[in-house]
């Protein structure tokens, strides 16, 4: 067998771990990767914009508006308009939301950035190297990417 085709093949069993571990956490919990993202963003910060949230978790903020509106339609999170500035609008979850939130198993990311971080920095560096390389060779550098593994389009949500 080639050695691209060894590289296909594991990149091919990244996608389908995150895959089915995305479909995993959307049937338990009825969230997406990127949902849940925001969501444990609100709950750790203080009343944030939705601009902090996006520049929190590497997505644009027209994206994260996408995903706070359905958050909202489904009553998970309440937007709070500013009382010192009208222009600005705030974030918190709702009972509901808090609720949801503590029984939602944790992102797959976490298990993995547990791992990495167990290896020598030599190969923390070599790994990431590699990946934005691949990522590169995929035409990939300028696509709107969170740091959650999940499959499927973000804006989606």
């Amino acid at each position: 067998m080639e050695k691209y085709e060894q590289l296909l093949i594991s990149l091919r069993r990244v996608i389908r771990a995150i895959d089915i571990h995305s479909r995993q956490l959307n049937k338990q919990s009825g969230l997406t990767g990127p949902q849940l993202m925001v969501m444990q963003c609100i709950e750790h910060l203080e009343a944030p914009l939705a601009k902090e949230i996006a520049k929190e978790v590497a997505l644009s903020p027209a994206t994260v508006t996408t995903i706070i509106d359905r958050l909202e339609s489904r009553e998970l999170v309440i937007r709070t308009r500013s009382e010192t500035d009208k222009r600005k609008v705030h974030l918190s979850l709702s009972e509901t939301g808090k609720a949801l939130l503590s029984h939602s198993p944790k992102p797959l990311q976490e298990h993995f950035i547990t791992r990495y971080q167990n290896l020598e920095e030599w190969e923390q560096s070599q790994l990431l190297s590699s990946v934005e390389r691949i990522a590169a060779m995929m035409d990939a550098n300028e696509l709107d990417a969170a740091p959650v593994l999940l499959v499927g389009q973000i804006q989606a949500d």
